[in-house]
């Protein structure tokens, strides 16, 4: 099968999942396909980071959802670092914000879980040949709104729905909490708390609510 690197090598690739089961499943998918070569398998955002860092690999697969880090700030600090490494999200969540959030980081794809062999191969070829690939529900989630409703230019770019999570980190309240207040699920609420410590270059807690007190939040 012809490679899909110039210099006709295999792909060298990064699983990061932290259900074996899934990874397991990637694997036996790509068994055969001669122009890939999974080099390594992380079962968190943190390995997926150090295997990158060691690896230096084409590409990784991603998971959204994983312990130590989840999958979009494993792929922000592996962008930071490695510029040139391809990142496809695999993920069951097709929610408007991860994919936007995950393009915005710099990832190259984003795909659901339950795609079909054909298409998951399709999507590994189309980002290792320099193609955004965003499966067909990811595409129509991220086509329910204009990029730019929400917006507010000034307070660090901050959406009015990232402001209410900001107003209630400040307040003290949970991932959890806020999630129940706002009637969104918790994984919003850390795609959201995240956008926010790299707009506003807020760390913790204690940070984060200075910079609400400054917006007046």
């Amino acid at each position: 099968m012809q490679s899909v690197k110039s210099d006709g090598a295999r792909l060298r690739l990064v699983i990061a999942d932290d259900h074996d089961l899934l990874r397991d499943g990637i694997r036996s998918r790509l068994s055969d396909e001669e122009f890939v070569d999974i080099v390594g398998e992380a079962r968190n955002g943190r390995e997926a980071v150090e295997l990158c860092l060691q690896l230096h690999p084409d590409m990784v697969l991603l998971d959204i959802s994983m312990p130590e880090l989840n999958g979009l700030e494993a792929a922000a600090q592996i962008k930071q670092s490695l510029s040139d490494i391809k990142i496809l999200f695999l993920s069951i969540y097709d929610n408007e914000e991860y994919v936007r959030e995950a393009l915005r980081i710099g990832a190259n794809g984003f795909v659901l879980k339950d795609v079909s062999k054909a298409e998951m191969i399709n999507a590994i070829k189309s980002v290792a040949l320099g193609a955004t690939y965003l499966g067909p529900q990811a595409a129509a989630s991220l086509a329910k709104r204009p990029m730019a409703e929400g917006q507010n230019i000034g307070d660090f770019g901050l959406t009015s729905r990232e402001k209410e999570v900001l107003a209630a980190v400040s307040k003290g309240l949970t991932n959890r909490e806020i999630a129940l207040q706002l009637s969104i699920s918790v994984r919003t609420v850390e795609s959201h708390r995240l956008s926010i410590r790299e707009k506003t270059g807020g760390g913790n807690a204690v940070a984060l609510s200075k910079i609400a007190g400054k917006l007046g939040l």
